[in-house]
Parts: C-alpha cells; structure tokens; sequence
C-alpha cells in the first residue's frame, strides 16, 4: 500500500490516506509518485498531495497530520511539541529551551514555567 498526505496552503499536513499499489504503478509496473498524486486529486477534488512512507524509507519520517512537508529538504518535520522548543535541523528534533535534566527522572516538561518537572513522587 502506498501512503499520500494532503497539504494546506502552509504544507502542513491535514490528512494522511492509504492507496492501493495498483492505482500508482505506471504501465511497467513501476510505482510512480505522480501517478499517485493524479490519482488522489481526482478522487478528493484537487489538492497538494505528497507521498510519505509509512516505513520511514523517504522524507525522514511518516507524514502524521499537523506535521510539515519542508521542501527544502523533501522530507517531513515532526510535529512542534511545545511553542518554545525550536527545530534542529541537523538532529531533526525538536529542542527545548533547557537541557534534559542530566540526573534521575522521569520528568515533564513544564511549559508555563519553561522548566522540567520532576515527576517521580
């Protein structure tokens, strides 16, 4: 099965659909992308589809709704955890503002206080 997202006019993603092999191999049998691009816009009425892997083999990551196609590095960003964590590009992860404490745990991160709390107790 071959997995497309649709994207929004921001390439975030707003859903993910499944496809049958057969309705994106071109006449060599071979799967083509843009076949099954065609094939989601005739089916949902149009729209800006990409095609993910649910293997993660392409585009870093499976697309889940709310991630972000970055076609600047055809690859899809995982969802924003918090809003004062910014993206790393070269790990590919969102970072908080302060390091994972470096003793026990488990801990939460605290949004409102931009700490990590402790929640062993």
């Amino acid at each position: 099965m071959a997995h497309f997202a649709e994207l929004d006019e921001n390439n975030v993603v707003v859903r993910v659909v499944v496809v049958s092999n057969d309705a994106v191999v071109d006449e060599d049998g071979v799967e083509q992308e843009s076949i099954g691009v065609a094939f989601c816009q005739e089916l949902f009425g149009g729209g800006n589809w990409v095609q993910t892997s649910y293997n993660n083999n392409f585009r870093r990551m499976f697309a889940g709704v709310g991630s972000v196609y970055r076609g600047d590095r055809n690859a899809f960003q995982p969802v924003q955890k918090f809003a004062s964590w910014t993206f790393n590009d070269d790990a590919w992860e969102w970072e908080p503002p302060v390091p994972w404490p470096a003793s026990g745990g488990p801990y939460r991160w605290n949004e409102e206080l931009q700490q990590w709390d402790d929640v062993s107790n």
